[in-house]
């Protein structure tokens, strides 16, 4: 009884400053490491279900014989038992190797680093003005909640995240590119360049082609980041501490911009990173509408064959990226509040 009495009164060891985070940060990485093989898992089997024989379009439709379409088989290790072609696919991704594209014959990363950079083209530049566009007027929204501004500006991005992205594009394409009525085509109605320009020609030219596919998708997208911060902003707007802030004088501007948006923010930054990812991964049918050839528009061009390797590898880095920017933004988190991870 006497030592029970002992041990408990002993004083516990404390625990060492930075190990709560570490471990929590190890979870978060190995959470993503569990993530990312589940996703290479998937994108080996989900996309062998496309019905449709690859070996057939490589063959460009002609007539050939049996024999051939074994050699063809055999090239690209199709006529390998099911397990074999996993193994084979999961030890050469860990090298960094996904393979070699049916309908390109060229490896899959050589393809998604050639048009890697045209999509974060288009997807940043409307990431950017998106996220910036949703924080200002969310912000707005939520601190003169209930006026006709916040009605309207809510009503608007409930309105256009609810709208198809490629039907929005398509209206855009058929008014502003093609040109209807006394409105006459000022845009391209595709693409990225004209094929023509060099120098800062070349960069007004995609500029030019930028401008819809830009607009169709900060149209859709921006209203999520509003929302997130309206309602973040909201749940802060009866705390105490705004409240002494006003008591001490502050101006309304500033109590908004030096107390209440910073500690309304953490949804806000979530949602920032899982757009960061999808940036990555561009947006499918907005690619393929204004024919950009970015990963979104080879994705679509090889699902259609199906040219199995580049579906896998693109599956694979589009997943890959949204998982690394939410680990990020659950290490990030212990940071902009303490009492995360604890």
């Amino acid at each position: 009884m006497a030592t029970d009495t002992a041990a408990a009164a002993a004083p516990q060891k404390a625990e060492r400053p930075g190990t709560g985070y570490l471990r929590y940060g190890a979870g978060k990485v190995g959470g993503a490491v569990v993530s990312l093989f589940a996703v290479l898992v998937t994108s080996f089997f989900l996309f062998r279900l496309i019905p449709g024989d690859p070996v057939k379009y490589m063959t460009g439709g002609r007539q050939v014989s049996n024999d051939q379409l074994a050699a063809y088989r055999r090239e690209f290790g199709l006529d390998l038992p099911m397990w074999e072609q996993f193994a084979d696919y999961c030890g050469k991704a860990l090298t960094g190797d996904l393979g070699t594209s049916y309908q390109f014959r060229a490896p899959v990363i050589d393809k998604i680093t050639e048009a890697l950079p045209n999509t974060l083209i288009l997807t940043g530049t409307a990431f950017v003005l998106y996220t910036v566009l949703g924080i200002i007027l969310g912000t707005r929204s939520a601190w003169r909640h209930g006026g006709l501004g916040d009605r309207l500006n809510t009503g608007l991005a409930l309105t256009l995240y609810s709208i198809p992205s490629f039907w929005l594009g398509l209206l855009l394409i058929i008014v502003f590119a093609v040109g209807i009525g006394p409105i006459p085509g000022l845009f391209p109605t595709g693409g990225m360049e004209s094929g023509n320009e060099e120098g800062f020609a070349y960069v007004i030219d995609v500029a030019h082609h930028l401008v819809l596919p830009v607009i169709t998708l900060v149209a859709v997208e921006y209203g999520q980041t509003l929302l997130v911060t309206r309602s973040a902003l909201l749940d802060e707007m009866g705390s105490d501490y705004l409240t002494t802030a006003r008591a001490k004088g502050l101006r309304d501007d500033l109590v908004r911009r030096r107390h209440a948006v910073p500690n309304a923010m953490l949804p806000t930054v979530t949602l920032i990173f899982v757009n960061l990812g999808r940036t990555v991964a561009g947006v499918i049918l907005v690619e393929t509408v204004f024919s950009w050839p970015g990963l979104g528009g080879l994705f679509y061009q090889a699902l259609s064959v199906p040219d199995l390797p580049l579906v896998q590898g693109l599956f694979f880095v589009f997943a890959a990226a949204v998982i690394v920017m939410n680990t990020l933004a659950d290490l990030i988190y212990p940071l902009l509040d303490p009492r995360v991870g604890r």
